[in-house]
């Protein structure tokens, strides 16, 4: 029999205990041998979780513990974590973890920590889907040339609806909160962050990247507006919050932002909560993942499908799936000033005479050349134009509208996607 315990009994916490116990036939199945929760951590004990297991306030009743055999941590968080799953690994523990944050920073610490001890955590990416999986074993025989995901349902709920229903931003984050999507501070999710540690995780796995969130480009979706999604619909493009790695030659670059993506895309396609990711490897192709990024029962199969494959292995993989240096260690991360891409703009500016000659002329200064360019009547003798560029680079659409934003003519900060 293997014993379990869990650090952090919350929502899906409470669904790993509950699925160990409603499916313990098949899982007993699957693995070979009984897999029973003995144990569970919380930091309330007065809130009654209606679990049959021992519950404890003190991470070392697990971690001291000789009976138990794997350590699922759901407790959340970078630095308490990261001493919790630590000491776990030290005592000999496999260890199974959702948190996507703890291994955007310390996923390397810990990969040199675990060796051959069983260190999985399909559950900290895009929630009931096998991405981890699929990266580091179905895939493994590709280069990775890109990967391009939806992974946070709460941005994609809120595009959808501000797509199909015309929902202003103010409006569906007030209703995202109420169904209970969005957290009462919504940053870490509206402002790319929670995709941002995901692809994080994605890139060292396919690249052996090891990139800390603060050294690639993070951008959310507060500044989408209604203007915006028309354009977007006017010319065959759907706008969604994108996690996207690409390697171009020895350089990959990561980058979370709005982007607008032609609707014939496959990734456009995927609305709502839902999580979708798009990998293209140089032998297979494009394959296409979708399913539920979020939510209690969903990532619980996650992290119960890594308990079935550490129970009938007796050790995993390692931890990022490679041995060796990727690439032959060569492939470094593309500085973001650097990155390649049509861009869409929004200026609001005065409606007045010789505005789009003192605009073009400062487009031809950077070496930023026009696509398309609409004109649509805004208020108090105003007017939004909605400008698409051919590709330029990073450094240069920056540094325009840092010059746009100081003409006297234009009200506010233009507003700028990327095109995908």
């Amino acid at each position: 029999m293997i014993k379990i315990g869990i650090i952090g009994v919350g929502t899906v916490g409470t669904s790993v205990a509950n699925i160990l116990k409603d499916n313990a036939d098949v899982i007993s199945a699957r693995a070979g041998r009984d897999i029973v929760v003995k144990s569970g951590v919380v930091k309330n004990l007065n809130k009654d979780r209606g679990l049959d297991i021992k519950i404890t306030d003190n991470v070392d009743d697990i971690l001291d513990d000789d009976e138990i055999d794997i350590v699922v941590e759901l407790m959340g968080g970078v630095d308490e974590a990261f001493v919790v799953v630590k000491k776990a690994l030290q005592n000999g523990k496999a260890v199974v973890t959702a948190n996507k944050a703890l291994l955007a920073y310390h996923r390397y610490e810990l990969q040199e920590i675990a060796q051959d001890i069983a260190f999985e955590f399909e559950a900290s990416v895009a929630g009931g889907i096998p991405i981890i999986c699929a990266l580091r074993d179905g895939l493994s025989a590709n280069h990775i040339e890109s990967i391009v995901g939806i992974m946070n349902g709460t941005c994609n709920y809120m595009m959808t609806e501000m797509t199909n229903n015309g929902v202003s931003y103010d409006a569906i984050l007030q209703e995202a909160q109420y169904l209970g999507y969005a957290e009462a501070d919504p940053t870490f999710d509206v402002g790319g962050y929670d995709a941002a540690h995901k692809l994080l995780i994605l890139a060292s796995i396919a690249y052996g990247i090891d990139a800390k969130p603060e050294d690639i480009l993070i951008e959310g979706i507060e500044n989408v507006s209604s203007e915006d999604i028309a354009f977007a619909k006017e010319f065959g493009y759907a706008i969604k919050l994108l996690a996207i790695a690409k390697k171009d030659k020895n350089e990959v670059e990561l980058r979370v932002h709005a982007a607008l993506i032609k609707q014939d895309e496959m990734i456009a396609k995927i609305d709502g909560v839902m999580n979708g990711v798009s990998v293209v490897g140089d032998k297979v192709g494009e394959t296409l993942y979708y399913g539920a990024g979020a939510g209690g029962d969903a990532t619980a199969s996650a992290v119960v499908a890594n308990i079935i494959d550490i129970v009938r292995s007796g050790k995993s993989t390692p931890m990022l799936g490679f041995n060796r240096p990727m690439e032959g260690d060569k492939l470094t991360l593309k500085p973001s000033e650097k990155i390649e891409s049509k861009y869409y703009l929004r200026i609001n500016v005065n409606d007045e005479a010789g505005v789009l000659a003192k605009l073009s002329k400062l487009f031809e200064n950077n070496s930023i050349s026009i696509e398309t360019m609409l004109q649509r009547p805004s208020e108090n003798s105003s007017a939004n134009l909605l400008i698409s560029t051919h590709i330029a680079v990073e450094k240069n659409v920056k540094n325009l509208i840092n010059e746009i934003e100081r003409l006297v003519f234009v009200n506010g900060r233009p507003a700028m996607i990327r095109i995908i």
